[in-house]
C-alpha cells in the first residue's frame, strides 16, 4: 500500500500548491466515488469496490502525508461531477458503472504518468513511481477484471464514430446548401438526402473493412493450424454486419442535430451551428472522460473543426451561387 512506503512529510515546496491540492482532491474524489458506487451496484461487485476503496484510502493518506495537506471535503466542481456520475450510473445501471470505473482508471494512469515524466529524479517523481506501481499492479487489475466482457469497446467506438461524422458532415452540408440556395425547403431536402447517403456509405465502408479484416485473420489462423504452429492471431469477435448497423444508425442520429432546426423553421444555418456546437461539447466531454484526454483541449479542437467546416462549405455555397447564378 502507498501509505506503508517511506515518504517525506510536509514538502509543499516540491511542487506548486495547486498541484498538491489537485492530487489530494483527486484521490478524495476517487475514494468518494467508489464508496458511493456500492449503493447502486449488485452485491457481487462490492468486494471489488471494497478493495478499490482500500487502495484509495492508502493513496489519499500518502498524499496528505507527503504534502502535509489535509483536505476532507471535495470542492464544488468535484461534488458536481460526483453527483452527475452517480445520476448516470443510477439511470443506466451496470454498463455505466463499468464505463465510469474504466474511465477513472484511465484518467489516473495518464495523469500520474505525465507527472512522473515531468518530475523524474525528484522526490515527487519517486512518490509518483510508487503510486503508479499500485495503479498498474493492483487497481488496474481490479478494474480490468470487473469490466472485462462487460463493456463492448467496439460498439462504443462505432457509436461515437458515426455520431461525430454525421454531425460534422451534415452541418457542413446544411451550411453549404444555405449559402447556395438560401431556401429552407431545398436545404432540408438536400441535407436529408445527403444524410441518408452518408449513413449508407459509412455503414457499407464499415462492413467491407471489418469483413476484409475478418477474412484475413481467418486465413492466417487456418494457415497456422495447417502448419501445426501456434497462432497469436485472435479470432475477430466483432460482427461486420452489427458494426455497420451501429455506425449507420449513429451517423443518422448525428445528422439529425443540424437538420432539426431547419425542420422546425430555421431560415439560415445559425441555429444548426449552435445545436451542433452544443452536441459537440457533449460528445467531446463524454469521449474525453472515457479516453482520459483533456476535455477542454478536445472540445476546443472539435469546435475549431466545426468552425472551419462551416466557413469553408458556406463559402463554397455562396461562390457556387454567384458563379452559376443559382436562384430559387
Amino acid at each position: 500500500m502507498p501509505s506503508s512506503r517511506p515518504s517525506p512529510a510536509g514538502h509543499p515546496s516540491l511542487s506548486d500548491p495547486l498541484l498538491a491540492r489537485t492530487l489530494v482532491l483527486d484521490e478524495l474524489f476517487d475514494l468518494s466515488l467508489y464508496k458511493a458506487l456500492r449503493n447502486v451496484t449488485d452485491p457481487e461487485v462490492h468486494p471489488t469496490l471494497d478493495e478499490l476503496v482500500a487502495v484509495e484510502i492508502g493513496h489519499l493518506a500518502f498524499w496528505r502525508n507527503f504534502f502535509n495537506l489535509t483536505l476532507d471535503e471535495l470542492n464544488p466542481g468535484r461534488r458536481l461531477k460526483l453527483s452527475l456520475l452517480m445520476l448516470i450510473c443510477k439511470v443506466f445501471g451496470s454498463t455505466a458503472v463499468h464505463l465510469v470505473l474504466e474511465a477513472i482508471e484511465v484518467h489516473g494512469i495518464r495523469k500520474y504518468l505525465a507527472l512522473w515524466r515531468e518530475y523524474q529524479g525528484q522526490p515527487l517523481g519517486e512518490a509518483l513511481h510508487g503510486i503508479l506501481m499500485d495503479e498498474f499492479k493492483h487497481e488496474d487489475v481490479l478494474v480490468t477484471a470487473l469490466t472485462e466482457r462487460k463493456i463492448n469497446a467496439e460498439k462504443i467506438r462505432n457509436i461515437f464514430l458515426g455520431l461525430n461524422d454525421g454531425l460534422v458532415e451534415i452541418l457542413g452540408a446544411v451550411s453549404g446548401f444555405f449559402g447556395a440556395f438560401g431556401e429552407a425547403t431545398t436545404v432540408l431536402v438536400a441535407a436529408s438526402t445527403t444524410a441518408v447517403a452518408g449513413a449508407l456509405s459509412m455503414a457499407a465502408g464499415t462492413f467491407l473493412a471489418l469483413n476484409s479484416e475478418k477474412e484475413v485473420k481467418s486465413t492466417e489462423i487456418a494457415k497456422k493450424t495447417f502448419l501445426g504452429e501456434a497462432s497469436e492471431v485472435m479470432p475477430m469477435e466483432e460482427s461486420p454486419i452489427g458494426s455497420a448497423l451501429v455506425v449507420g444508425a449513429a451517423y443518422i442520429a448525428g445528422a439529425i442535430v443540424p437538420v432539426l432546426p431547419v425542420l422546425i423553421g430555421a431560415t439560415n444555418a445559425v441555429f444548426s451551428v449552435i445545436t451542433a456546437g452544443l452536441m459537440v461539447i457533449l460528445v467531446s466531454t463524454v469521449l474525453s472522460f472515457l479516453s482520459g484526454m483533456d476535455v477542454k483541449r478536445r472540445i476546443l479542437l472539435n469546435l475549431v473543426m466545426i468552425a472551419i467546416a462551416v466557413s469553408v462549405t458556406y463559402g463554397i455555397g455562396v461562390f457556387a451561387k454567384s458563379l452559376w447564378g443559382i436562384a430559387l
